[in-house]
């Protein structure tokens, strides 16, 4: 490492402080990877615009089989890690067929918090469950016309504030609420603007009253969703203008806006004026398809504005992805190795250089200052940095092992 250590010292980066302020960065690892978005609380399918495709063996089908896939997963994981939950993962128990999504409380999900800490995580974050359920009536739910369900939706919400402040408080750390209904039109509607004030008067409702020290909510936008194509009631102009009345986190998924839009542009236009930008980082092929996260262009520019900007506390990173078509174990590992790798190559970056570049004009010497760094022998930092957290490069050696011991004989 010595020589390694002395090529990008010649560029003015320093290696050991990149390592280490990589461990210090969290990454929110979504559970849903593993069962398909399924959940535990008796949806049995997805409904509500997204929609998970293959059928690769050994999919976890309850609480013991998902928490094996998630530790043997995290177990090939560098890094720090949370846990980002659904509330349809809610373990039940007695309660099963007794109580609906909105009467869940905290006991509901105290098995995960144990098993959270048994893994030795940084936290848990946390999503209401607003699809995949019968009180969606015509792919409606917080701006529904029908009162019922609209006031269903809007205590299903306020019950996950109230949970994830349990959350937080058992980890010392706050729980980030993220805020995504599917709720829109197939064809063209008829009125665009009431269902969105009734979006508003919801949030306003669920929002009232929540522990602001414990909870950081935020609210995820979308073009639009399988079913939904014409109308996207929560769509993106609407969420970022209610974030910046109400105080409140956006979330940006980088699948859910245009092909030609960049979640990596967008990060510095929050920054400008939120303390706070949440992530749900997917990897989108020409719509919101939801694959598996790799080390391409895209992760790396998200990477660079959150490193570039002393962001790595302002932006709170979580993973959002399911493909069914491959060994779900093997996805989980893959995406998260691919966000730490991003994260890794951009602290590796001389940016106090190109900035002064950049500001002084000289366009040139910045393009070539950021086509030489791309040869930097970035490979063997991060087999360092898997090295020191006791890990390699053999993932799919480990996935493979697992596989033909405990998933194939899911049946």
């Amino acid at each position: 490492m010595t020589e390694i250590k002395k090529q990008y010292a010649a560029f003015g980066v320093d290696v050991e402080a990149a390592l280490e302020t990589l461990k210090t960065i969290p990454v929110s690892v979504h559970c849903w990877q593993g069962d398909d978005v399924i959940g535990f609380d008796g949806a049995g399918s997805l409904s509500g615009g997204i929609q998970t495709t293959g059928n690769y063996p050994g999919r976890a089908r309850n609480f013991e089989e998902l928490k094996a896939d998630i530790k043997e997963a995290f177990s090939l994981m560098p890094g720090k890690k949370r846990l980002n939950l659904h509330a349809s993962y809610a373990i039940l128990g007695d309660d099963a067929g007794k109580v609906d999504r909105d009467a869940y409380s905290y006991k509901h999900f105290i098995p995960w918090v144990e098993f959270a800490k048994e893994l030795g995580l940084d936290g848990i974050d946390f999503n209401p469950t607003f699809f995949a359920h019968p009180n969606m009536k015509d792919g409606l739910t917080l701006s529904s016309p029908q009162e019922s369900v609209r006031s269903f939706w809007v205590e299903h919400g306020k019950r996950c504030m109230e949970i994830a402040a349990e959350l937080g408080k058992a980890f010392q750390k706050p729980c980030l609420v993220n805020i995504w209904i599917p709720d829109g039109f197939k064809d063209v509607p008829a009125d665009r603007l009431t269902p969105r004030l009734r979006l508003k008067k919801s949030l306003d409702e669920i929002l009232e009253n929540y522990d602001k020290e414990w909870v950081i909510p935020a609210v995820e936008s979308k073009v639009f969703g399988i079913g939904v194509e014409s109308y996207t009631v929560g769509s993106n102009e609407f969420y970022q203008n209610y974030a910046a009345q109400k105080g409140i986190c956006c979330l940006l998924d980088n699948g859910h806006y245009h092909p030609l839009e960049y979640v990596s542009d967008k990060i510095p236009a929050l920054l400008a004026f939120y303390d706070k930008v949440a992530l749900h980082v997917t990897r989108g092929v020409r719509w919101d398809s939801d694959h598996v996260v790799l080390f391409e262009d895209e992760l790396k520019e998200i990477a660079k504005e959150i490193v570039h900007n002393n962001a790595t506390e302002k932006v709170l990173i979580g993973l959002d992805y399911f493909d069914a078509s491959i060994n779900r174990v093997f996805a989980w590992v893959t995406g998260q190795r691919s966000m730490q790798k991003a994260l890794l190559y951009a602290l590796l970056l001389p940016h106090d250089e190109m900035r002064k570049l950049q500001d002084a004009g000289d366009f040139t010497a910045l393009m070539d200052l950021q086509e030489r760094v791309k040869t930097l022998p970035f490979g063997a930092v991060w087999e360092e940095y898997l090295r020191r957290n006791g890990l390699d490069e053999h993932v799919l050696e480990h996935v493979r092992k697992y596989e033909n011991t405990v998933l194939k004989e899911r049946v």
